[in-house]
């Protein structure tokens, strides 16, 4: 069996600096046809996106896919909420989760496989100034290793 094509179409890079991401997880997402093509054509922003688990579904709030420029008619508002689709059992446990132990949903990324569109969601609880700072810290002694390193092997 091939492996799964998948074509990353928008990562949210702010919710890795803001939040601690401590599992991940795999949903569709209701769509307009029209929202699909602009999708297909990287017209979506993920930035500062969140979603909402209540009654039994999942709602993602704050997701902005730009209009289709030849969807005149159809497009639909480009800020609307859209209903993401997971099975029930998930969607239970994560609402648990969420209301008890403080973490947020937050999607991380919108891709397309086998011509589907799918979002990642992220179980993610929030990081403190210091955490960032640390976070910063890290990466900068990274970079700088590489780069000796780097240096080193010419």
């Amino acid at each position: 069996m091939p492996a799964e094509k998948v074509k990353i179409i928008a990562k949210n890079n702010k919710a890795y600096h803001d939040y601690f991401i401590d599992d991940k997880f795999e949903a569709g997402i209701e769509l307009a046809g029209t929202e699909v093509k602009s999708i297909r054509q990287g017209n979506v922003n993920l930035k500062d996106s969140y979603c909402i688990a209540k009654d039994g579904q999942i709602h993602l709030h704050g997701m902005h896919v730009s209009p289709y420029e030849k969807g005149n008619l159809f497009n639909k508002d480009p800020r609307r909420v859209r209903r993401l689709l997971m099975h029930k059992r998930e969607i239970l446990r994560l609402q648990a989760k969420v209301k008890q132990d403080g973490y947020a949903l937050i999607p991380l990324s919108i891709y397309l496989t086998h011509s589907l569109v799918k979002v990642e969601l992220g179980l993610a609880r929030g990081k403190k100034l210091y955490d960032k700072r640390a976070d910063a810290a890290a990466k900068d002694a990274r970079r700088e290793i590489d780069r000796t390193l780097k240096m080193r092997n010419r």
